[in-house]
């Protein structure tokens, strides 16, 4: 049960009542914006909680135990507040939310109704909509390992090892030809090797995009094709610095970056195959191993 502050329990057990709710987002940059569904703007714990930001909130569901309690909120893009740009540069993502119970006449008297983290965000043509999830959602995520054979680290972490700052594992590169929204020829990589870059990573260093960062899905001859298309056009001159992927597999840690102690994975498990396999004479079928 939410206990109230004693001036906005008396306020609310008035009758008359004079509410508005606020909202207040904390980008992971450590940027904050306040917005409320009051008529004019409201200021407390100095942030200007704004009044014309359009938000519109859903019906706010409680749920008893550890269910996952869920709110949504739609607002309305604008320049000067929440940006279609913003959103499509995952800005937002995972941006901590708390939503307030607030009497405007007295901005003091106040209550947290809910804390969260933004979730699913759908953008559509001059409007947004975003899932407020509660704070049991975290209980939802994996953790712990996961055996398979891919490797679970990421290329360039602690576990993996692999320092991707070392010369001959980045490249410094510049757009000559922009073929599509995702797909690009550059120059500066004309000495790797054919996919070398695949599952690489991107970071644009100069142009629309500087800052932001983005995945390579394949790597053919000059042209790199990324994951998902970036957050501007990309632009003939935009420069960026790229480092060499992982697909994930034993062969290519061994191979390509003579690191096998360091695998995160289990190449060697049996799969479905050998649970339908059966002796063969002359098989080999000695219980040695078999790599």
């Amino acid at each position: 049960m939410k206990e109230l502050p004693p001036g906005l329990a008396d306020h609310i057990a008035g009758g008359v009542t004079t509410l508005a709710r606020c909202w207040r987002l904390t980008r992971r940059d450590g940027v904050t914006f306040g917005f409320t569904d009051h008529d004019r703007d409201l200021v407390f714990d100095d942030i200007v909680h704004r009044a014309d930001s359009g938000f519109t909130p859903s019906a706010m569901e409680s749920l008893p135990g550890l269910a996952v309690s869920n709110l949504d909120v739609e607002g309305a893009l604008r320049a000067d507040a929440i940006t279609e740009a913003d959103l499509a540069e995952g800005r937002y993502d995972d941006a901590e939310c708390l939503l307030y119970l607030v009497n405007w006449q007295d901005v003091t008297q106040r209550v947290l109704l809910r804390r969260g983290h933004i979730g699913e965000v759908r953008r559509g043509r001059g409007g947004f909509s975003a899932e407020l999830r509660g704070l049991a959602h975290r209980l939802d995520q994996s953790c712990g390992r996961s055996f398979e054979r891919g490797c679970a680290w990421t290329l360039g972490d602690a576990r993996c090892g692999i320092d991707l700052t070392a010369a001959g594992r980045l490249a410094d590169i510049a757009v000559t030809m922009v073929a599509s929204r995702m797909s690009f020829a550059v120059s500066g990589i004309g000495g790797f090797a054919a996919g070398a870059f695949a599952n690489g990573r991107l970071v644009w260093t100069g142009g629309a995009n500087e800052g932001l960062s983005a995945e390579i899905l394949r790597h053919v001859g000059d042209v790199l094709t990324l994951l998902l298309p970036p957050a501007r056009a990309v632009t003939v001159g935009d420069t960026a610095r790229i480092t060499l992927g992982c697909d994930r597999k034993f062969a290519t840690c061994r191979d390509r970056f003579v690191n096998a102690p360091n695998f995160g994975g289990f190449p060697h498990i049996p799969g479905n195959d050998f649970i339908l396999s059966y002796p063969v004479k002359g098989g080999g079928n000695d219980g040695s191993s078999l790599f």
